[in-house]
């Protein structure tokens, strides 16, 4: 079973509705002993870092996503993959989970429309299980902030300006998408497929 952490700061019903096409099992939740039981993690996320951050320390379960991300898959999706860093700047300096070394800052480039917002090309930098069967194919991004890592952290990414992370991992469980999967079409479902899988 897949849980979907429900923080009040997520896309979760158009996760959760791609997740039943593709007949994978999964549930909303913010209760901890359901975190604990499930097979997988995804943590989604729309808005500002700090609020989220804020959000999901009100809930409790900070602690209980970095426990459970030490032995078990976890997926972040859009501002749940920055919440996986260690800091942004997005507002304020604000501290992230710390899962994935490397921060969040804006995208600071004045020819460039912010948000950005489309279809773009992913471009694969490491091997990732998520790619399993998957061609570099054009997913739809959403975002004002990016992601800055280490080379190593980064599987994927799209050309907007420079390089923007577009799929990010700890090299074990811990994986991010900066796009949004569950909009993505075909290519998108098939990384939701290929998590599931895991």
């Amino acid at each position: 079973m897949i849980a979907i952490i429900d923080y009040g700061a997520g896309n979760i019903f158009s996760v959760k509705n791609a997740l039943d096409y593709l007949g994978a099992e999964s549930r909303l939740t913010s209760d901890k002993s359901e975190l604990e039981a499930a097979d997988k993690l995804i943590l989604p996320g729309v808005g500002a870092f700090p609020a989220a951050m804020e959000m999901l320390k009100e809930t409790g379960l900070v602690d209980t996503i970095k426990q459970q991300a030490a032995k078990k898959p976890l997926l972040g999706i859009c501002l749940g993959m920055q919440l996986l860093f260690e800091k942004s700047f997005e507002f304020e300096e604000c501290q992230g989970l710390g899962l994935i070394k490397g921060y969040v800052d804006k995208i600071d480039d004045p020819e460039l429309v912010i948000p950005h917002m489309g279809w773009n090309k992913l471009v694969y930098n490491h091997e990732c299980p998520l790619f399993k069967d998957l061609p570099e194919s054009y997913v739809y991004f959403v975002h004002s902030y990016k992601a800055f890592c280490e080379d190593e952290s980064l599987m994927a990414y799209c050309t907007y300006g420079g390089r923007v992370p577009a799929v990010v991992g700890d090299g074990r469980y811990v994986f991010g998408t900066q796009f949004h999967p569950e909009k993505s079409g075909e290519a998108g479902l098939k990384m939701l497929s290929n998590f599931a899988s895991m």
